[in-house]
Order: C-alpha cells, then structure tokens, then sequence
C-alpha cells in the first residue's frame, strides 16, 4: 500500500532530525512517501519516497517566494501533494491553478497526489459526486491516459480533517467507486482522521489502495501500530 505522510507545516531543524530518525525504525513494506515543509525536503535520507507538499504553478523565473517543479526534481522530489483542502481554503486555489501544477509536475516527472473531498454542508445536501467530479474534471483535462494512470488522488472529505470523525465503511466506498469509475487505472488514497485506532475499521474497505497521513504522520511510534494493524 501506498502511505503519504503529510508533515504540514510541522517540525522545525531542530525537531525534523531525531522524527526522521525514528521514522527509519519503523518497520513496513508498504510505501512510505515522506512530505514533509520545503525547509526539510533536504533532511530526508535514502531509503524513503521523497514528496513535497506544493508547488508553483509556473515553471522557473521571477516568482519570489515560489518552488518551481524542476526544483523539486533537481532534489530528488517524486510525489507532490496538489490541491490540498488548506491550501483551496486558506490561499484560495483555484481548479485552474491545480491543474497548471498537475501540468508542471508532470512535465518534471514528478507524480502529483491530488486531493480531492466535500464539506459537511456538500455531504449533507447530496452533493458529493457533483463536487468530486468538478474537482477531478478540472484536473485531469487535458491529460493523457499514461498520465492518468500515473496520478495519485487522496479523498480527504473536508469535514473529516483533524476532527477524528470518518465517514461510514459504505460512504467511503461509493466515493471511491465514483473516482475508480472515472479513472480506473489510478490509485486512490484515503485521508482524513485515519489513525492507529480506526485502522482495523478501515482496512475492511477493499477499494483503499493507501492513505494520506497528517496528524499521525508527526508520530512514528504510532504510527508504527498504524501499520501493523493495517496488514
């Protein structure tokens, strides 16, 4: 399985040393993509996935304060988070500006992790599959099939992020059967409140090709349980 750790805008120089160090404990033969701040995207030895957790939607050029793609790459980036619900929220990203980062990514070979998911007031009025289809639409216009394929989506339902509250065994799977329908041949993430304790819960949903991890990524010895329990 493929599990992305999303370090957000967590553990200074510092704090990033001794947690990477740990994580290397932790015994798993699932995938591990570390996505930790720009700041530590260095720190991060062999032996681990490397990602990033955004990315300029321009290519290389007088955009201060931007990390162009090719950058990334040149530091041995492979998979960059896109679309994020914090980033849609607090900058306010549009479904254009996502798509010209997918582009960009792609045109570095970097594999981008898009994510996708619905607030509680869109849950509770029946507008999931409209919402998740006018972020995926938008993202993948324009793709090739290979590219297609290549991607990596992570439904994180918003109303779920940081609040310990998960949707239902049936809500995840008819959303991942909507995504799987759409683009059959690409993985398909779960995130949002995934832990160490609702795991066995999870791990019953066959459609789940791997998560998307941010709290849980900041703490190795639990996550270390994570895994174990998911197998």
């Amino acid at each position: 399985m493929i599990i992305a750790l999303n370090n957000k805008s967590n553990l200074d120089k510092e704090e990033f040393i001794p947690y990477i160090n740990s994580l290397r404990k932790v015994p798993t033969e699932d995938q591990l993509i570390v996505c930790p701040g720009f700041l530590n995207i260095s720190s991060v030895p062999e032996g681990f996935d490397l990602g990033a957790q955004n990315v300029s939607c321009e290519g290389p050029g007088a955009y201060t304060g931007e990390v162009s793609a090719s950058q990334l790459k040149s530091y041995g980036v492979r998979y960059c988070i896109v679309g994020h619900s914090e980033r849609r929220d607090y900058q306010r990203e549009s479904y254009e500006e996502i798509h010209k980062k997918i582009q960009r990514l792609f045109e570095s070979g970097i594999t981008p992790i898009l994510c996708v998911g619905e607030t509680k007031e869109e849950r509770e009025n029946n507008q999931v599959n409209e919402v998740l289809m006018k972020e995926l639409s938008t993202a993948i216009s324009e793709l090739s099939e290979e590219e297609k394929s290549k991607m990596i989506i992570a439904y994180e339902p918003i109303w779920s992020i940081g609040t310990g509250i998960i949707p239902t065994n049936e809500q995840i799977i008819e959303v991942f059967q909507f995504i799987k329908l759409l683009l059959p041949h690409t993985k398909v993430l779960y995130g949002g409140s995934a832990n160490e304790e609702n795991i066995e819960y999870l791990r019953q949903i066959s459609e789940i090709d791997g998560y998307l991890l941010g709290g849980l990524s900041l703490k190795p010895e639990k996550l270390e349980i994570f895994l174990q329990k998911l197998h």
